[in-house]
């Protein structure tokens, strides 16, 4: 599927179907929601992996982003970095995925960042959603310390609770997401 519409409601409708779950919760960011979107269900689909490296891959070059690698914090960033590697792949591009450890390994190379080194390097980090924008920082935060030039967050899925605005008053970068709750009829 290349159609960038096509794939977009393709990708809404997988959310919808296999990552919304309709329980009272409590995120990682310790609040509690009505509802959990549990992406992984979608980022390590079959179908649905492919299109969200596609939509996330149009939704940055639509923004004129330009980067060279694409990564965020385990492990909900990791197969969203994937997928966005791979669609850069069938599209003739280079761009590289990394993982961000939650804290810098204390043995082996002790290293915070995994992947092909991003020193020197554009990069977006990427979150599969975000409530507090917590994790996204954390990865930014472990990218910067490793030398990356933070271009962009985006993540699949904005829960409309205050990620974009703390991310770009904290981090100094753009923050887009591919889906609004209210796309996926979230209130």
């Amino acid at each position: 599927m290349t159609d960038t519409t096509a794939a977009r409601a393709r990708l809404r409708e997988l959310i919808q179907e296999l990552a919304v779950v309709h329980e009272k919760v409590t995120l990682s960011s310790g609040k509690e929601a009505d509802y959990y979107i549990d992406l992984r269900r979608v980022t390590l689909h079959h179908e649905a992996s492919a299109l969200v490296g596609q939509v996330m891959l149009d939704m940055l070059d639509d923004a004129g982003i330009q980067f060279e690698s694409a990564g965020g914090l385990t492990m909900g960033a990791d197969p969203v970095g994937t997928a966005v590697m791979h669609a850069a792949g069938q599209r003739g591009r280079n761009i590289d995925a990394f993982v961000v450890r939650k804290a810098q390994k204390t043995h082996g190379m002790a290293r915070q960042v995994e992947g092909p080194d991003v020193a020197g390097r554009a990069v977006v980090v990427l979150e599969d959603t975000s409530t507090t924008g917590g994790s996204a920082l954390t990865a930014i935060e472990g990218v910067r310390r490793a030398g990356g030039n933070i271009q962009a967050v985006a993540v699949i899925v904005d829960r409309d609770t205050g990620s974009k605005e703390r991310i770009e008053a904290e981090a100094g970068v753009p923050y887009l997401f591919a889906f609004g709750k209210d796309e996926l009829g979230l209130a």
